[in-house]
């Protein structure tokens, strides 16, 4: 993976209010790969005392725009299906692990895997990049 892209996305995640908000943070990075944690904690739960859906997904989404983006071109979401698999424990650690699987000029598909910090299985989703082919606006260009 291109140095100047990957140290972009970990400057940029770390500034980023929504992963400010849910304490996202980016912790690995490569060609089509992301790892993104997350502490699960009392603020993330529903009404019945578990890990609220949004929260899984706000951590899986996170994983899965780090992975389609590692490219250097814009790549947005188009589709993402979840299945959630049992809930993490108050205050437990969350990762997600995105990798491409499939990509062409066009689209980029991704299995994100959530485990917690046990290495029980959390929530599995697909999802689908539209890869626009646009720079992203944070990667500053080499002047020649």
């Amino acid at each position: 993976m291109d140095e100047k892209i990957k140290e972009a996305f970990f400057h940029e995640v770390e500034k980023e209010p929504f992963a400010i908000k849910f304490g996202l943070k980016l912790v690995d990075m490569d060609d089509g790969y992301s790892r993104v944690e997350m502490k699960f904690t009392p603020d993330m739960e529903n009404l019945f005392g578990m890990a609220h859906g949004g929260a899984l997904f706000a951590l899986i989404d996170e994983a899965f725009e780090t992975a389609s983006n590692s490219h250097g071109t814009l790549a947005v979401a188009l589709n993402m299906n979840i299945t959630y698999l049992s809930p993490p424990s108050p205050g437990s650690r969350l990762i997600a692990e995105a990798r491409e699987v499939h990509q062409t000029s066009k689209t980029s598909l991704c299995e994100i895997k959530v485990f917690d910090d046990q290495n029980r299985p959390i929530a599995s989703c697909q999802a689908l990049a539209y890869r626009k082919g646009t720079p992203h606006p944070f990667v500053k260009k080499e002047k020649k």
